[in-house]
């Protein structure tokens, strides 16, 4: 499969003031302007994509949390079986070792 060598183009209008604070810190960090552009926007962008995943994620966990408490499944009989051995292993202990 050949790879694709299409690149899109992205242009912005700024301000002087704006230009030249860009250009500064592109030539500080060693990069060329549009270098400097656009990892810096692809950081901010990475950054809303996390903080609006992690927010989606945390409202789904929260919602399943509290249906799930007021409406707790039905024991499976596993635990079921479980519990029935462990009430008697109790029922055993105290009648071998009352506490009176």
């Amino acid at each position: 499969m050949a790879l694709s060598k299409a690149k899109e183009r992205i242009s912005a209008r700024v301000p002087q003031h704006a230009y030249q604070t860009l250009t500064q810190a592109a030539e500080i960090s060693g990069a060329t302007l549009n270098q400097f552009l656009l990892q810096a926007a692809l950081e901010k962008a990475q950054m809303i994509i996390d903080k609006n995943r992690t927010i989606k994620l945390s409202t789904q966990a929260a919602t399943v949390f509290f249906d799930t408490i007021e409406n707790p499944p039905k024991p499976k009989s596993k635990l079921k079986n479980t519990m029935k051995t462990y009430k008697e292993s109790i029922l055993r202990t105290i009648r071998l070792h009352p506490l009176a």
